[in-house]
């Protein structure tokens, strides 16, 4: 009895270590790696705990969101239209669906640490060595740095979903790393661009401010010419509507009653009465 226990015991435990769990968000392949059946399974294995035996081996790869960086002396370096040598820290993000693990692991024959540090990481580096190689440093570093990774964006998510990746991004970390002294060419060009922009806007203000100024000045002086004009034509009905008569009743309805007190005519002032006909 003790010894069939025993037996029992190790062969328990024997069956345990030849088990590997798939986690949660993972899919695993299981490889065969002796025999005729060596290779990888037609199906892929899901979550659990999953019985490698003694001759197989469990791939894992996740089926979530990646997201991967190449810095220091992963960065990628480049050539531009001129021969230029440039550097770039980049990184991608990137997923494999459930449904592909098999054929992304038939492709590369490696697990998704290999995977993303040695096919992507290059399929990347030749990628921005296509695009770098149509295109000058200044615009690569400048203006048209956008585009740069646009381009490379395009080719990496093209090339990889062909094997079973879909990449969804690629992207820049910091900025390129140029030699000295085309960095500080390129410097100096941007700094003298930024200021011949800078004496264009002072220029086009200047010159906004000068033209309201004009337009104030012009339109004061209308003003000033439409209110004589309008004063020109309120004398001239004035002077039209200065009859006598309207003289001697306006003068009469500004009178105060009182008669001067010499009066060597003793007429009454204002008063014209003439004699009925």
């Amino acid at each position: 009895m003790k010894k069939g226990k025993l037996l029992a015991i190790s062969a328990l435990v024997l069956g345990l270590t030849a088990c590997e769990r798939v986690p949660p968000g993972y899919r695993g392949v299981m490889v065969s790696m002796m025999g005729n059946g060596k290779g990888v399974n037609e199906q892929s294995v899901g979550v659990g705990w999953q019985y490698t035996g003694f001759y197989s081996q469990l791939f894992l790869f996740p089926t979530f969101l990646q997201n991967h960086s190449w810095i220091d002396e992963e960065a990628i370096s480049m050539q531009t239209s001129e021969g230029l040598s440039i550097t770039t820290a980049a990184g991608i993000t990137y997923q494999i669906k459930e449904e592909n693990v098999v054929k992304v692991f038939t492709k590369y024959r490696r697990g998704i640490t290999e995977i993303t540090s040695i096919f992507l990481h290059n399929m990347v580096r030749d990628a921005m060595n296509e695009v770098a190689s149509t295109m000058t440093v200044d615009q690569i570093y400048g203006a048209k740095k956008e585009y740069f990774i646009e381009q490379v964006s395009k080719k990496v998510i093209r090339d990889a979903s062909k094997n079973g990746i879909d990449v969804d991004k690629i992207y820049l970390i910091g900025s390129f790393i140029l030699p000295p002294s085309v960095k500080d060419a390129i410097d100096e060009k941007i700094q003298a661009s930024q200021n011949a922009v800078k004496v264009e806007n002072e220029i086009q203000t200047s010159k906004a401010e000068a033209q309201k100024r004009i337009v104030d000045a012009e339109a004061r002086a209308k003003q000033i010419l439409i209110n004589a004009e309008s004063q020109a034509k309120a004398n001239k009905i004035l002077a039209e509507s200065l009859t006598p008569e309207f003289v001697q009743y306006q003068a009469i309805l500004k009178w105060n009653g009182k008669l001067p007190t010499t009066n060597a005519s003793n007429a009454v002032p204002f008063l014209n009465i003439g004699s009925k006909p």
